[in-house]
């Protein structure tokens, strides 16, 4: 029995091998794209990007953007609302006569 899982063990491991090693050749006989030929002659006459200083940017990016009055104001909001909604929709989905008709059909 130890002898059957061995070999068992032993092919599936030779048969992964094989499968991976043929997958790394077939990925290797795909063309390579041509990229010598991607930018046009408008890209080469345009200018180069105007350097700014990174200060400002990551002072932009550090402030504060959300009031925490304003904040807490919204997020009270649609947690009133969010409340609301499941409140209605706790209630019964069925009319007292759909309920009965129900009943009725399931005896």
């Amino acid at each position: 029995m130890a002898r059957a899982r061995w070999c068992t063990s032993t092919i599936m491991t030779r048969v992964l091998l094989i499968l991976s090693v043929l997958t790394l050749l077939t990925a290797g006989c795909a063309p390579l794209p041509d990229l010598d030929r991607t930018i046009t002659p408008a890209m080469e006459a345009a200018p180069y990007p105007a350097l700014v200083p990174l200060a400002p940017v990551l002072a932009r990016a550090n402030a504060p953007g959300v009031d925490p009055e304003r904040g807490n104001g919204v997020i009270d909001a649609r947690v009133a609302a969010l409340k609301a909604r499941a409140a209605r929709l706790r209630g019964s989905v069925l009319t007292g006569n759909e309920s009965q008709r129900l009943a009725h059909g399931l005896q």
